[in-house]
């Protein structure tokens, strides 16, 4: 049974001292030369970065939790098209369905989740696979990128159901500052790592990739998308756009799980190579987690000028302290705002993996694929 309770720090020893060996020049792409004298892999040489062990080599399998979470993927399978889009069409059709703020807020949403996955996916492909030396992690990444690209499906599939401007929708990244702050924000750490001359091996170097996955798994996933899901979530709530409610569910759980597993990433990472994670760096991640934060209130302001029934940017940058001070725990740092409150604990019901739904109201019963599902 997997555990979906937020992620601590895998339960693992720190490996003796990498010390100087034949095997420390192992080629780390898994695309070198074939080594005809080479020996069998050994758990002990397989690491998250930097390796000694081919990388080409599954089995056997050091780190559990990464496998775990491929499978639970591949067992929380779903397609945009599953779900009906009647109910939002007519809502969105009619007149007095929807006021002007939630219109906004629902385009501005649209438009930031559009292209975000995209970014995200090509962080996971450009950067992350590159450097990321485990091959059940590398497994985990090539189902994450596959859940990216159902997630920019579904933008495609909510924007085409609702008779959406697509060119507004899908270029907001490049025309609202509140959207363009944080993708120009995060696309500087994908842009480094993604230089052909870039590769790990010195602590600058490793210090540079452990940024990227904060940058990108903490913060751009674990911190930024929130506000978004809880704006659509709130709506369906109220029994409004329900299938993009239903939809961003489903990311949402499939978010939980790409968090988790970012976070056991760098935790491992701290374990295995605990000279990079340096007071100064301790501190550099904070004030990562700080301007974020700051940056999605400004979002916020944008995208809910007036707020709505529920909701308003207040309540967001509340949530945002929350979920911020919540990932710095998780990595082990001090919270970096005073303590609060979660303004929004329907929340942790939307992420739970486990809720029954009922048949006839929605998809099925828990949010599985055809080959595991309870028909109860």
């Amino acid at each position: 049974m997997l555990d979906w309770s937020e992620p601590s720090a895998p339960a693992s020893h720190a490996p003796p001292p990498f010390a100087a060996s034949p095997l420390a020049e192992t080629d780390q792409t898994g695309l070198g030369t074939i080594d005809r004298r080479g020996g069998r892999v050994s758990v002990d040489d397989k690491r998250m970065i930097n390796c000694r062990a081919d990388v080409n080599q599954l089995l056997p399998l050091k780190y559990k939790w990464a496998w775990e979470k491929y499978l639970a993927g591949c067992n929380n399978h779903w397609m945009p098209t599953e779900v009906s889009m009647q109910a939002d069409i007519a809502l969105w059709k009619s007149r007095d369905g929807l006021t002007e703020d939630e219109r906004r807020a629902i385009k501005r949403n649209l438009g930031f989740f559009a292209a975000s996955e995209s970014l995200v996916a090509n962080n996971i492909v450009l950067a992350i696979y590159r450097h990321l030396t485990n091959p059940e992690c590398r497994q985990y990444l090539l189902r994450q990128s596959f859940e990216e690209a159902v997630h920019t499906h579904t933008f495609q599939y909510i924007v085409e159901s609702l008779g959406l401007d697509e060119g507004e929708l899908f270029n907001m990244y490049r025309e609202v500052p509140s959207i363009t702050d944080k993708a120009a924000w995060a696309l500087k750490h994908t842009q480094h790592l993604d230089d052909p001359d870039f590769k790990t091996g010195t602590p600058e170097a490793d210090q540079a990739f452990l940024r990227d996955l904060v940058a990108f798994y903490v913060i751009f996933e674990g911190m930024w998308f929130y506000t978004g899901f809880a704006q659509i979530l709130s709506l369906g709530r109220r029994n409004k756009m329900v299938g993009i409610a239903e939809q961003y569910q489903y990311i949402l759980r499939d978010e939980s799980i790409h968090l988790n597993f970012g976070i056991d990433v760098i935790n491992q990472i701290k374990i295995e190579n605990p000279h990079l994670w340096t007071k100064a760096f301790q501190d550099e991640v904070r004030d990562m987690v700080r301007t974020a934060a700051e940056l999605e209130a400004a979002y916020g302001r944008d995208t809910m000028p007036r707020g709505f029934l529920g909701l308003n940017a207040a309540l967001c940058e509340t949530y945002m302290h929350f979920i911020a001070n919540r990932r710095c725990a998780q990595l082990g740092l001090a919270r970096v705002f005073d303590e609060t409150e979660n303004p929004f604990p329907w929340m942790s019901e939307a992420m739970d993996l486990k809720k029954e739904k009922n048949f006839f109201e929605t998809r099925v019963i828990e949010y599985q694929n055809g080959g595991a599902l309870t028909w109860e």
